[in-house]
């Protein structure tokens, strides 16, 4: 419960946030250019259905073996595609995936 406590906080602090200069050199999400080279830090990211509804499961707070059944997988291939999914995001945590992915409106 706190996990989806946590991702709606962020998602509504989300404005907020844009309207803030922390600091000197930042440039704003919006402001960025897009680039559409594959190294690029910028670079659009596109999760797949499934990916997206394994983040909106991990986002109601249940547990990974608990999500596994949900999604019909067994419990180390759910951490794994968490995994792969963190890495092509360049996040962290999952809990930062499903905030990603909670900011853009996916989920």
């Amino acid at each position: 419960m706190e996990q989806a406590t946590l991702v709606r906080r962020t998602a509504d602090d989300q404005g907020a946030f844009q309207a803030r200069e922390y600091r000197e050199g930042v440039v704003p999400l919006q402001s960025r250019p897009r680039e559409t080279a594959v190294n690029s830090p910028y670079a659009p990211v596109e999760l797949n259905r499934e990916e997206l509804e394994l983040l909106a499961e991990i986002a109601t707070g249940v547990t990974t073996e608990v999500a596994a059944r949900h999604l019909e997988l067994s419990a180390r291939t759910l951490r794994r595609r968490i995994r792969n999914i963190c890495d092509v995001l360049g996040v962290n945590t999952p809990i930062e995936a499903v905030v990603w992915a909670a900011r853009r409106q996916l989920i």
